[in-house]
């Protein structure tokens, strides 16, 4: 999936083809973003609410982005919060993670116009058309300064869903022990018949190429491109088979289930445990967390917060999820390399062991389905809002959703169904239910984040 996706030479996203655009109509998919002006506000009003309750710190916030796509979001969040102009002062640095230099381009133009664009030692910097406020680009979270006396809010929006997975496959016992182990460089020789060939194990499936002989056929009805590669069962235990389920008691609960498949993101564990880090500082020791990273600081009071809004079940684990999307419709993921989009439903109970696990002073809340949470950050009061400057403006408009459109009524049906998208539970028509949003927050004896409960 990495090199598919993020390869300096041929990634999905690092790649710019004919100038073609990933997102949008004519892309391969609509974000949330890109589909309404009032997701990012509402986002921006959390932010606002987060700070209100962490005590409406007067500097050394800091707004962190991983995976910004066009940067449409930030640009919804930073007009949002300018209209709060003591939360808007109090904010020093924006980051943005993006490893793709044509979408950091797009994202420049966008929320910079015509700043200079300067290398600087993490990455690149240029100035926001908002307050003049600094934006840093990163390739990675490890290059965005980690400091104990800064408050970072931290967004992460259909990130989760495209890092790397392992998938595992629940085998019974074999009634002939192995006498080698594989690993990624040789094979060992046993001495002696393993302790847990008599169990049921994991063994990876692994991405292989097609054998030739599976390539020629005779006559075929299907326009899709014969796969390049296949899902194979290892034929022994690997080092990841051992090691990687071993993490959770939820994999362990799986494994007497023969041919269970689970779906472990190592990386996206990582990550979730670095932004609980960097809200709540590190308390204990952190097996999870990459030697690459620097060593944790000591926060003496946590603050900040992280969202994250990805689409993935509630709490079982994901299982055969990997995914290809071109043109809007759902592809072979072992078709065309580098040109399809690929993607993997979220764990989101391993982002939250993950998180806890990494501070003990952090809280999780969630997940909670997006139209549960953009209910209660009020995006029907928004819309109707938009339509009443309409009325009263004479159909000059306000915002990204109408500003191609003429016509009251029509600027009007517009919002209306962006709204209905972005909320609707029924299936194959909107995101409502698909999409699930979690918070880690500093901890705070369970007192429940706005859009989660809680009130401002």
């Amino acid at each position: 999936m990495r090199q598919c996706l993020t390869a300096p030479d041929g990634g999905y996203y690092t790649t710019n083809r004919d100038g073609r655009d990933q997102f949008g109509k004519r892309g391969d998919f609509v974000t949330s973003p890109e589909i309404s002006q009032i997701f990012g506000e509402l986002l921006g009003l959390w932010l606002t609410a987060e700070w209100h309750i962490q005590g409406r710190k007067k500097n050394g916030v800091e707004i962190i982005e991983v995976g910004p796509g066009r940067g449409t979001l930030m640009d919804d969040i930073l007009r949002s919060i300018s209209n709060f102009k003591p939360l808007a002062s109090s904010v020093e640095n924006i980051y943005l993670v993006e490893a793709s230099p044509s979408l950091r381009a797009t994202q420049k133009e966008l929320l910079c116009g015509d700043s200079p664009f300067e290398e600087v030692p993490i990455g690149h910097r240029s100035i926001s058309k908002y307050a003049g406020l600094p934006i840093t680009w990163c390739e990675d979270i490890r290059f965005v300064p980690s400091r104990p006396e800064k408050t970072p809010f931290i967004f992460a929006h259909e990130f989760f869903d495209a890092l790397p997975i392992h998938a595992f496959q629940s085998v019974p016992p074999s009634k002939t022990s192995p006498h080698t182990l594989t690993t990624p460089t040789d094979q060992i020789s046993l001495n002696a018949p393993s302790p847990e060939a008599s169990k049921p194990q994991w063994r990876e499936l692994l991405v292989l190429p097609v054998a030739s002989s599976s390539l020629i056929t005779t006559t075929s009805q299907s326009k899709e491109p014969k796969a390049d590669f296949q899902l194979s069962l290892a034929k022994a235990s690997n080092p990841s088979s051992l090691l990687l389920p071993a993490q959770s008691q939820r994999y362990k609960a799986l494994l007497p289930t023969s041919g269970a498949v689970i779906e472990i993101s190592p990386e996206s564990r990582s990550y979730a445990a670095e932004f609980a880090r960097r809200i709540g500082g590190s308390t204990k020791a952190n097996p999870s967390r990459s030697s690459a990273l620097p060593p944790a600081p000591h926060k003496s009071e946590p603050s900040g917060a992280a969202l994250i809004l990805d689409y993935g079940p509630s709490s079982t684990v994901p299982t055969s999820s990997l995914r290809g999307i071109r043109s809007h419709q759902l592809v072979s993921p072992f078709t065309s390399p580098g040109e399809v989009d690929l993607s993997a439903d979220v764990d989101f109970t391993a982002l939250a062991e993950a998180a806890l696990g990494a501070s003990e002073k952090v809280e999780v809340h969630g997940p909670v389905e997006q139209a549960d949470f953009l209910g209660q950050m009020g995006i029907h009061d928004r819309a109707n809002q938009l339509i009443r400057a309409l009325d009263k403006k004479g159909g000059a408009g306000s915002g990204a959703d109408v500003s191609r459109s003429s016509g009251v009524e029509e600027r009007k049906t517009i919002i209306r169904g962006a709204v209905e998208r972005l909320i609707s539970r029924l299936p194959g028509r909107g995101m409502g239910t698909l999409y699930k949003v979690l918070a880690i927050v500093p901890e705070r004896g369970g007192r429940k984040p706005v859009g989660f409960g809680g009130d401002f």
